[in-house]
C-alpha cells in the first residue's frame, strides 16, 4: 500500500500516554483521507510500554511496532523508523503528548507550499521548565551563529520530512538533536513553522543537564563532519600552518638574539620553537594523507544527495 504519511514515534517508558496519543494521531490524519501508517520504536522501555504497543498493533493494522532489547537512544530509534517507513512523507513525534498531532496539518502545508525537504516545528510557546527553555535557547543561538542557520528550535521532536531526505540521513550518537542542521549542510532546503506545545501530563522529562553537556562533543562532531569530512586538508592545513608559524616567529626572535651575540642553543625556547615547527609540518602532512585516502575512494553518488525533478 502507498502511504501518504509514515508517523515515526520513539517510545521509552511512556505507557500512560500511548493510547491517547494513538487516538489523537488517528483523528488528525483521518481528515486527510489518505492511507497512513504509524511506526512505534520501543527504545528498551522498562515499564509496560511494549505491552501497550503490541495491544495497539493487534487492534490497528496500520500500526507497526519495533523494539530494541535495551535502550540505545533516540537517534538510533529514529534511524530504524526511517528505514522501515513506506510513506511519501515521514513525520516524527515524541510520545509524551507535548507534541500536538494537530500540528501535522501546519507542517504538511509548509513543506508543500514552500517546496521544503524538511520542516521542523518551532515550539515558540514552550511548556517546559525555565531551566530547560534557557538551555535550549542558548544552544540554538550558538548553533545558529556557528552555521548561519535561521532555525529557532533545532531539537523539536515534531518534524516532517520528504521520505528520501529522512532515509538519506546517516546519524549516530546524539545527532538527532541536530537533524535540521545536518540536512541543511547536505544541501536540503530546511524550514520551520510554529507548532503547539502542550504541558506534560505523563511521566517526566528525559532531558537532563548531562544531556546538554553531552551535546557539546556531538556538536563538535557534526561541525567537523559537515565542514571537513571531504576536505580534511582544509582543517589540518590551517591548524598545522598556524603551529608552524608560531614556531617560525620564535625562531626569528631567537635569530635576532643570536645576531646580538647571545647563545641560543641551550635556551628552552629554541627546543620549543623546533618542536612547534616539526609538529606543524606533521599536522599538514597528516591532512595531505587524509585527503589522498578520502579522494582515493571518492564516489559522487555516495557522498552528495542528488536532486531529481
Amino acid at each position: 500500500m502507498n502511504f501518504l504519511f509514515s508517523i515515526v514515534i520513539p517510545v521509552c517508558n511512556e505507557k500512560d500516554s500511548l493510547r491517547e496519543l494513538t487516538k489523537k494521531v488517528q483523528t488528525r490524519l483521518s481528515s486527510f483521507k489518505k492511507p497512513y501508517e504509524i511506526i512505534f520504536i520501543d527504545d528498551g522501555s522498562t515499564d509496560t510500554s511494549l505491552d501497550v504497543l503490541n495491544d495497539l498493533k493487534r487492534h490497528f493494522e496500520n500500526i507497526s511496532v519495533y523494539s530494541f532489547r535495551k535502550n540505545v537512544g533516540k537517534t538510533y530509534a529514529l534511524m530504524l523508523g526511517f528505514s522501515k517507513a513506506k510513506g511519501e512523507y515521514i513525520v516524527t513525534l515524541d510520545a509524551d503528548l507535548q507534541d500536538d498531532p494537530q500540528s501535522i496539518k501546519e507542517l504538511f502545508s509548509k513543506i508543500k507550499r514552500g517546496n521544503y525537504d524538511l520542516v521542523t516545528g518551532w515550539r515558540k510557546d514552550r511548556k517546559d521548565s525555565f531551566k530547560k527553555k534557557i538551555l535550549s535557547s542558548f544552544s540554538n543561538k550558538i548553533i545558529s551563529t556557528l552555521f548561519d542557520l535561521k532555525i529557532h528550535d533545532l531539537n523539536s521532536g515534531i518534524k516532517i520530512y520528504k521520505s528520501s531526505v529522512a532515509k538519506d540521513l546517516k546519524l549516530y550518537g546524539g545527532m538527532h538533536r541536530f537533524i535540521p542542521l545536518i540536512a541543511s549542510e547536505m544541501g536540503y532546503k530546511v524550514g520551520e513553522t510554529e507548532v503547539l506545545h502542550l504541558e506534560r501530563r505523563y511521566g517526566e522529562s528525559k532531558y537532563k543537564m548531562t544531556k546538554f553537556i553531552s551535546d557539546i562533543p556531538d556538536l563538535i562532531s557534526v561541525y567537523f563532519l559537515t565542514r571537513y569530512t571531504r576536505r580534511p586538508l582544509h582543517f589540518f592545513g590551517k591548524f598545522g600552518s598556524l603551529v608552524f608559524l608560531i614556531g617560525f616567529i620564535f625562531f626569528i626572535y631567537l635569530g635576532f638574539s643570536w645576531l646580538g651575540g647571545n647563545p641560543i642553543g641551550t635556551r628552552p625556547l629554541f627546543l620549543f620553537a623546533l618542536i612547534l615547527i616539526l609538529t606543524g609540518i606533521q599536522i599538514v602532512f597528516t591532512g595531505v594523507i587524509a585527503d589522498l585516502i578520502i579522494n582515493k575512494g571518492f564516489r559522487d553518488d555516495d557522498i552528495f544527495p542528488l536532486k531529481y525533478d
